[in-house]
């Protein structure tokens, strides 16, 4: 690796990835900076794992006021469920392997959900089911809203 594209990294990234880029499909690795490159790999891999837990966490929090607060059924609401149920899957047509992750996904960005739907219905946390009552093929299934 050259000191041009180190320093390249940390002053212009679009013209690091550009560089990068050439060197690879020119097949000169020993040129490329491969532990940068790594490094983003891995970022963009956690980057994913965050969105989906992020749109998890919309979309039981919108499943679960529709459910508690059905006072307030409204299209903006269901026009948000589709729309985190549109990224998720465009999510996981882009890196399926997620998809085994979903449990554990779930499962994680349940609490949160709780708390922000509390907070947008004020009703109490504890009004909530402890665990998700949804599973994972209810949560993504277009078209499904709990009764």
């Amino acid at each position: 690796m050259t000191a041009d594209l180190h320093a390249e990294y940390d002053q212009d990234f679009q013209a690091w990835i550009d560089a990068n880029v050439y060197l690879l499909r020119e097949g000169r690795l020993g040129e490329a900076d491969i532990e940068h490159i790594a490094e983003e790999l891995e970022s963009m891999g956690k980057r994913d794992l965050r969105q989906l837990k992020s749109r998890l966490q919309v979309l039981l929090m919108h499943l679960l006021k529709w459910q508690f607060q059905p006072a307030r059924q409204s299209k903006s609401c269901l026009m948000s469920i589709d729309h985190q149920r549109d990224e998720i899957e465009a999510l996981l047509l882009d890196s399926p392997s997620l998809r085994p992750r979903l449990d554990e996904m779930i499962e994680r960005a349940y609490a949160k959900a709780v708390r922000d739907a509390s907070r947008e219905t004020d009703l109490p946390e504890e009004r909530f089911p402890k665990t998700c009552p949804y599973g994972v093929d209810q949560v993504l299934a277009e078209g499904f809203l709990p009764d």
